[in-house]
């Protein structure tokens, strides 16, 4: 379920409603007063919610799951166990993210004071003008919130902690000692998006950030949240200006990010790991404990602890400084044999 302190629950709602929104074929029509209370990943899926498959090898984790009900292709309806009820659809993906709209919704302050009244605040905290909090914030003793910084609900800010000037928080928990620079942007949706019948659709963000202690994001640097489990950035990593952290992310310990590097969804991070500026990071690979990865290179496979990694496509940097000397010489050559 996706964490109440920042979403609604909308549900329960009928798996005949699920269709029509969605526009899917129900498989046994005289299901169609089941409810279900909310969406879920496959690997989350309970028998109270409704999910999707889009890939055949996952069909065992819905076997094992048995959801109320879950968004397939015509394609895969073979796959759906006994009890579960098949909406059938084109386009899965999208009805799901049609289903997470209609029964979770963002939590949001529209309240007249910029101080919540439900935000709790401990002894010794600061806000300067224009802070805005949430209601259901809380706010660990000693933290300094900034001009026009923005605390989402049910936001929980650590103790010793510094937010500045103009960030932003939502969905978000963050141990003590953090420390955000000036507009800095902690969990915003994630880039999830898929077909539907009426073009591309955005696909809800269901999940949440967390920043251990001790943690440092730069200024106009962005850690969205999951699309369902968590981002996580763990104890003592230090992150420079301008990076970006997308969903699902879980970088470890003690890791350092300089400047312009991006780290796609999924991407696994271990601990100790150091990233020169500019690095690139594709999704749903893992990054070994004491990695370092080269500035400007371009990650497209898992990285063995303890290596050092550079170039485009990255690779172990000696071959790839082999490579590159390779290149260099060949080219001489070429350029004197034309003389």
């Amino acid at each position: 379920m996706p964490d109440p302190r920042f979403f609604e629950d909308l549900g329960p709602v009928t798996l005949a409603e699920l269709a029509k929104v969605a526009g899917a074929r129900m498989s046994d029509p005289a299901m169609g007063a089941r409810t279900v209370s909310a969406v879920a990943v496959l690997a989350r899926a309970r028998p109270d919610t409704v999910t999707f498959l889009t890939d055949r090898k996952y069909a065992e984790a819905l076997a094992q799951a048995r959801p109320s009900g879950v968004f397939v292709s015509e394609r895969d309806l073979d796959l759906v166990p006994e009890g579960c009820v098949a909406l059938v659809t084109p386009t899965a993906h999208a009805g799901y993210a049609l289903a997470a709209d209609r029964l979770h919704r963002p939590r949001r302050h529209l309240g007249p004071e910029a101080v919540s009244r439900d935000a709790v605040l401990e002894e010794g905290v600061v806000l300067a003008p224009g802070a805005v909090i949430g209601p259901g914030a809380r706010i660990g003793r000693g933290t300094e919130i900034g001009a026009n910084a923005v605390i989402g609900p049910g936001v929980a800010i650590g103790r010793d902690c510094f937010v500045g000037a103009g960030a932003s928080l939502g969905f978000a928990l963050l141990g003590d000692r953090v420390r955000l620079l000036a507009g800095a942007r902690i969990g915003e949706p994630g880039f999830g998006a898929t077909g539907a019948a009426q073009g591309v659709i955005d696909v809800p963000q269901l999940g949440r950030v967390i920043l251990q202690d001790g943690v440092t994001i730069g200024a106009n640097s962005c850690v969205d949240r999951g699309a369902f489990e968590d981002t996580v950035v763990g104890e003592n990593t230090k992150i420079d200006n301008l990076v970006h952290i997308a969903h699902n992310v879980r970088v470890g310990r003690n890791c350092v990010m300089a400047a312009y590097t991006g780290i796609s969804g999924s991407v696994t991070i271990g601990d100790g790991v150091a990233f020169g500026g500019r690095a690139g990071v594709a999704d749903h690979i893992a990054i070994g404990n004491g990695a370092r990865i080269a500035a400007a290179a371009g990650l497209f496979r898992n990285v063995p602890a303890g290596e050092t990694w550079g170039g485009v496509p990255a690779q172990p940097i000696r071959k790839w400084m082999r490579e590159v000397a390779w290149l260099s010489k060949s080219a001489g050559v070429r350029k004197g044999s034309d003389t």
